[in-house]
């Protein structure tokens, strides 16, 4: 018999109902500034290499005049799932207290599923070109297994709820998850995207909320994927960035990529139907997918997600690289 977790509660699919007349979706212009620095490094060190995430533009983000300002040379190189890698590498005598200062200014478009938001045309996203990993976004993550007690989870959650196609199935992981997960970060474990943290403890981060929801999905059978960027406040203006936000997309043939985000609805109810077929304007994604290997490749094992500066010492991990984030709005 598959084990149920102790937060199965059932699920409605009255919320499937279409949505009306799609909005004019919103749009956001900003500067941002990201700074790292390399903190003092270990004696006997010969050199340190760092990598920073450079954003990437797609269908849902522009990324325009990209400043980048430090003593070393560096460069930038594609990586896996589209995403973009600055490098450097430098003698150890020269790494303590260096710092990459990068500025780019984008502009974030709210992105919504056309199926769902718009009734009178049911067309599918048709702007974004077909994903060539998406064989990846049904495998295993290191943190998000798919073993047998995961699809028995998953399977019991789209019983319970009855549902039937994959957008039915989605819907009912996303409820599920809203649903049984508390925004908390409080105590230890949270914030890795460990699902059975997640399942167990009940509660987290965006990271956490979203590993549920990959998981399942993919455990059903539906190709999910994870983007990794900074959250900007709703009101408009200029400040400090004190920590990263992430998100989810699925995949079905009937609607094409569907965004979601389970964290933001968990702390605003009101918003819930919202994020099931939207992300708001008030983001800047940095890089997609877990378990990266970056460009050049690093020597540690691959990052279990890719926002902050990430440094080596001879090939080890380097800890206490600090990171600064700001935003300001452009004027209009």
């Amino acid at each position: 018999m598959v084990a149920i977790p102790r937060f199965l509660l059932p699920v409605s699919l009255a919320l499937l109902v279409a949505a009306g007349p799609a909005s004019v979706p919103k749009t956001r212009t900003f500067t941002f500034d990201y700074r790292a620095t390399i903190p003092a490094v270990p004696a006997g060190a010969d050199s340190v290499e760092l990598w920073l995430p450079i954003p990437h533009p797609d269908a849902s983000q522009d990324i325009q005049q990209l400043k980048i300002s430090t003593k070393a040379p560096y460069t930038i190189d594609n990586a896996a799932y589209g995403n973009k890698v600055l490098h450097l590498k430098v003698p150890a005598a020269q790494a303590a207290g260096l710092t990459v200062d990068m500025q780019f200014q984008a502009t974030r478009r709210e992105h919504q599923n056309p199926f769902l938001t718009n009734a009178a045309t049911k067309k599918a996203g048709a702007t974004e070109a077909n994903d060539p990993n998406m064989a990846r976004w049904l495998a295993p993550d290191r943190l998000v297994p798919l073993d047998p007690k995961i699809k028995g989870w998953a399977q019991e959650v789209v019983t319970k709820a009855k549902a039937k196609t994959d957008l039915e199935k989605a819907r009912a992981v996303y409820e599920h998850v809203v649903s049984t997960v508390t925004y908390d970060k409080t105590g230890q474990g949270w914030g890795r995207g460990d699902i059975y943290y997640a399942c167990d403890a009940r509660r987290g981060n965006c990271t956490d909320f979203h590993a549920v929801f990959i998981g399942y999905c993919r455990a059903l059978g539906i190709p999910a994927r994870f983007s990794i960027g900074f959250p900007l406040p709703a009101e408009r203006g200029a400040g400090e960035i004190k920590g990263y936000h992430c998100w989810a997309e699925f995949y079905t043939k009937q609607t094409g990529w569907v965004p979601v985000d389970a964290s933001e609805a968990a702390k605003d109810p009101s918003r819930r139907t919202y994020f099931f077929g939207a992300h708001d304007e008030n983001r800047v994604e940095l890089t997609r997918g877990r378990d990266l290997v970056l460009s050049p490749q690093q020597k540690g094992a691959p990052l279990n997600y890719f926002v902050y500066p990430y440094a080596e010492a001879d090939g080890k991990p380097l800890e206490g690289v600090s990171g600064q984030f700001r935003y300001q709005d452009k004027t209009q």
